[in-house]
Parts: C-alpha cells; structure tokens; sequence
C-alpha cells in the first residue's frame, strides 16, 4: 500500500522514493509462508517492529513470560533452535485477520534435545502498527 514519499538529496536534484506499509493481511500471509518453511528468523527481520514484544502463556524455566526488543526476540529464537535436535514437520493454518490484529494456528511436531519428540500446537496472537508486528502471543 502506498503511504508516504520520502525526499532524497542527490547532489542538486531532489528525488523521493517511495514508501509502502503492508496490511495487515500482507503481512498476515507473509509471516505463515515464511513461517510453514521454517524461516522464523527471516520473519522476524521482515515483520517485527524494533520494540516488538512477544508474550508467552507463562514464564518457564526455557523462556520468561515477555521478551521485548528485537534483538532479544532473535535471542529467544536462537534459544529455541539450540533446543530443537530435529524438526519433524511445522504446519501453519491460514490467518484469521482484523484490521490490526490476526491469528493463526501453529502445529510443531519435533524431537527436544534431552526431552524427546513433542508434537505441539499453539494458537499465535499478532498485533500490527505502522506496517510492523509490534505484539506476538502464544497460547496453546
């Protein structure tokens, strides 16, 4: 969606580029295709605003309750990935989506590292400002 002009100077000429903002249902659809390859970092890079949040059920001994920040997004990531010894299949539903909210259901069936196989579902929770997933929530 076209929202916006940015003005760059380029040495006496004035040029703009264009900005786009996704919708909600952009990013809705984008975030499960990348999410049902598995490229949950690279949905992160694209998706999440700098002062994301993301919300678990309840604090764990693996994860606290809330992360915020991006950059301690990616650290709960890479946490997860180090405890995952093997993925057997990951299956995301279609999103339902509102206008800056959506949700979707994930499906995980892998095997823990020191914990065996879990087949695990979750239902994801995102709220959108500005373009970006400010907000993610998982219940299961």
């Amino acid at each position: 969606m076209f929202n916006n002009f940015v003005y760059l100077p380029i040495k006496t000429k004035f040029i703009f580029e264009k900005t786009f903002i996704m919708t909600t249902k952009e990013i809705a659809s984008r975030l499960v295709s990348l999410c049902q390859k598995g490229d949950f970092h690279k949905a992160i890079e694209e998706l999440y605003a700098q002062d994301a949040v993301s919300l678990e059920q309840q604090a764990s001994p693996a994860f606290e309750k809330e992360t915020r920040g991006l950059e301690a997004i990616y650290e709960k990531g890479k946490k997860w990935n180090d405890m995952v010894e093997e993925v057997h299949s990951i299956t995301v539903s279609d999103p339902i989506i509102a206008d800056q909210s959506f949700a979707c259901t994930m499906r995980m069936d892998v095997t823990i590292k020191e914990m065996g196989k879990m087949d695990m579902t979750e239902l994801c929770v995102y709220k959108v400002k500005d373009g970006k997933i400010v907000q993610e929530e998982f219940f299961s």
